[in-house]
């Protein structure tokens, strides 16, 4: 039957970047910005787990452990931020950051 080799994950992983990395450019709703950055994130781990299996390493694999890990710390402190701004106006976009000054 069909299968899937390591380059069809590439270029998933490919279109999820390029999907996040768009977002990130072209939308100014801090949420939005920052779900755009975890998908951007996810390809790249999609990108390690492909190439960590076809190397048959576990370095790839280990390396998206820590990535999630520290990703998981990104939401906390950036989620917190963002709510932060979103309680100030319903509809802030990245240029108000300057609102959290003083």
């Amino acid at each position: 039957m069909f299968s899937l080799t390591q380059s069809w994950y590439l270029v998933l992983a490919a279109m999820i970047f390029a999907i996040g990395a768009t977002g990130l450019l072209i939308r100014k709703n801090p949420l939005v910005q920052f779900m755009c950055v975890e998908l951007m994130l996810n390809a790249v781990n999609l990108t390690f787990v492909a190439f960590s299996k076809m190397l048959n390493d576990v370095g790839g694999q280990a390396v998206v452990f820590f990535v999630l890990v520290v990703a998981a710390a990104e939401v906390v402190v950036g989620l917190g931020i963002i709510l932060a701004i979103m309680r100030r106006s319903e509809d802030a976009d990245t240029d108000d950051i300057s609102l959290m000054r003083g």
